[in-house]
């Protein structure tokens, strides 16, 4: 039985508590959060689950084996770090650091004491993710031309990260695990409308060494919610829409077909190839479940992690240069492509 010490109780919190409670081979030990009126709706929703305010009582305490941390960025590199010196398994919430160096230094001390460090990228353990990833593996969709996607609400405005290290975070991290090619670069563009707040609407372009593009849409300030992501390749399409409550995923059999001489626009034909559209079931468990038992049986098995530090790692990175590029508005930042191969 591996005991979880889960550190914050604020918005993502619960959710961590409540699904590591569910996963065979798990259970909740104890829950730190400095908010007395958090700590007590732990003790009512979780009768016998110890509760503190001190976080270090879960990391010093010999009975717990992995600590959860579900707290403010800037705050994760010392928690985990913490806790990875304790002898102490880490699961740690999206983004992994504030920076690409102390995400290595982690990384670092994790392999040096055959830890496992997780790092909760969420939607790549949904079923809609998995399968775009399993069409791609396939070939289903040919050579790979571009990532386009959406992700906008209104709110929730936060004074420590702009929405990229909010929600841009979340296509990265789809992007790592669905595409096997890595960017190369990033151009940034975006603004703030809240004196004294990072950027709450910002684009992002990255660019591959193929011909392929990827672009990300991220807005605090829309009036609707969008959950929305095209991938688009040689053979087929997808449509991922992460809002419908049915079909997220839709393969469409569409796209064109360049016959003649490529060189010449005037002596190319194109053809336009209209198909079938269809659904392809999905995994239907909750991600953050399956996240959860996926962490148990890696450190019980001494698996690596789908997530691990590296794949986080490789979106700070990108994280770190999309910021650059915005303070530098718009110059396209060159990320090290050696170190963006993906592994899992």
């Amino acid at each position: 039985m591996l005991n979880v010490g889960v550190i914050g109780y604020g918005y993502w919190g619960p959710n961590l508590v409540r699904n590591f409670s569910l996963v065979e081979g798990a259970r909740v030990f104890g829950v730190a959060d400095r908010d007395s009126q958090r700590l007590r709706a732990v003790e009512t929703r979780h009768p016998g689950v110890e509760v503190t305010s001190d976080p270090q009582e879960l990391i010093a305490n010999p009975a717990v084996d992995a600590i959860v941390i579900a707290t403010p960025v800037s705050t994760h590199y010392d928690l985990a770090l913490r806790a990875l010196i304790a002898g102490k398994h880490v699961f740690v919430e999206k983004p992994l650091t504030q920076t690409s160096e102390q995400g290595k230094r982690l990384i670092d001390e994790a392999e040096k004491r055959s830890l496992v460090l997780h790092v909760d990228h969420t939607f790549v353990y949904t079923g809609a993710v998995r399968k775009m990833r399993q069409l791609v593996d396939g070939g289903e969709l040919g050579d790979l031309y571009y990532y386009d996607s959406v992700r906008v609400n209104l709110g929730l405005f936060q004074q420590d990260v702009s929405v990229i290290w909010d929600l841009a975070v979340h296509d990265l991290a789809i992007m790592d695990y669905v595409f096997p090619e890595k960017p190369v670069a990033v151009s940034t563009t975006g603004v703030e409308h809240v004196v004294g707040n990072p950027a709450d609407i910002a684009y992002l372009t990255l660019f591959f060494d193929s011909r392929a593009l990827a672009h990300v849409h991220v807005n605090w300030l829309a009036p609707v919610k969008v959950r929305r992501t095209f991938v688009g390749g040689s053979k087929r399409m997808i449509v991922y829409d992460d809002v419908e409550p049915s079909e997220k995923v839709k393969v469409y059999d569409k796209g064109i077909t360049v016959n003649g001489n490529k060189e010449s626009l005037y002596e190319a034909l194109v053809s336009y190839r209209m198909g079938d559209m269809w659904a392809p079931r999905l995994e239907t468990i909750e991600a953050l479940q399956s996240e959860a038992a996926h962490f148990v049986r890696c450190v019980a098995g001494g698996e690596r992690p789908i997530t691990d530090g590296h794949a986080g790692l490789r979106v700070v990175r990108i994280l770190e240069a999309a910021t650059r590029s915005l303070q530098e508005r718009g110059r396209s930042v060159w990320l090290d492509s050696k170190k963006m191969v993906r592994t899992a």
